[in-house]
């Protein structure tokens, strides 16, 4: 992906923010606790929020955590629904933080989007000595048979590169943690996945679906026949044909740690 298609697709979302909030999963609080764990303290940002689904497993554990996004129809929407939690405007590449502000930096299917040439000096900037960033993806289990089935027939726009445990480690390669480079220096990256799911219906998983990037940018009508797609193979399976049923998912989680 060239660097004009990321920022088209990285800047998609704020169209579709409410069925973003609706329908997007949150993160396995397992993988969640394992990301802080190496963390010196308990200040933790959430660096493009989105809606806030990370933020709100964050405040759950009862980590003090404060949100950052650029988008203001999704900055709207966390504000909405997580009233408690500070939250600010602001970007991976301007973080209004001051230097050293917290213990860890976590994103939520969103690292892939920072400009890590800039990002990168910024998140060491407001960790502390000791800190840890670390990305959190939400991937669907394809070793499911009918998963792989559903990643098969969606296309690459729906079900994507990091949105199967294979494609994940493969298009990850630790490429989206902060570089290495003087003056901060981070230890190596360590890659584990996490047992996850979200009860879904046929019309739920396809508005899940349709909130990916690929989807947001498509034309209208090769969204539609994605949309159909998706929608047949789902009411061909016994799996999916009727009501609600378990869609299997991994939490993957990309961390390092501030040396």
């Amino acid at each position: 992906m060239d660097e004009n298609e990321r920022l088209l697709h990285a800047s998609s979302f704020g169209t579709a923010a409410a069925a973003y909030a609706e329908h997007r999963p949150d993160y396995a609080r397992a993988a969640v606790s394992w990301a802080l764990q190496p963390a010196p303290g308990s200040r933790v940002l959430d660096l493009g929020a989105g809606t806030g689904k990370l933020t709100a497993v964050l405040a759950a554990l009862g980590v003090d955590v404060v949100a950052v996004e650029p988008d203001p129809a999704m900055l709207t929407g966390l504000r909405r629904s997580l009233p408690d939690v500070r939250a600010l405007a602001g970007s991976a590449e301007a973080i209004p933080l001051p230097a050293g502000a917290v213990d860890a930096v976590l994103a939520g299917n969103a690292m892939h989007w920072f400009d890590m040439a800039v990002a990168g000096p910024e998140i060491a900037r407001v960790l502390a000595p000791g800190g840890v960033p670390a990305g959190l993806w939400n991937v669907l289990d394809d070793q499911v048979e009918w998963v792989d089935g559903l990643a098969r027939v969606s296309g690459s726009a729906a079900i994507g590169p990091r949105d199967t445990p294979t494609s994940w480690l493969a298009e990850m390669a630790c490429a989206h943690l902060p570089r290495t480079d003087a003056p901060a220096r981070f230890g190596s990256p360590e890659q584990v996945v996490f047992p996850h799911g979200q009860r879904r219906t046929a019309d739920s998983l396809v508005a899940t679906l349709a909130t990916r990037a690929g989807m947001l940018v498509m034309p209208e009508r090769e969204r539609d026949a994605a949309r159909d797609r998706i929608r047949a193979f789902l009411a061909g399976r016994p799996e999916t044909a009727r009501g609600e049923f378990a869609l299997p998912m991994l939490t993957a989680v990309l961390r390092t740690r501030r040396l």
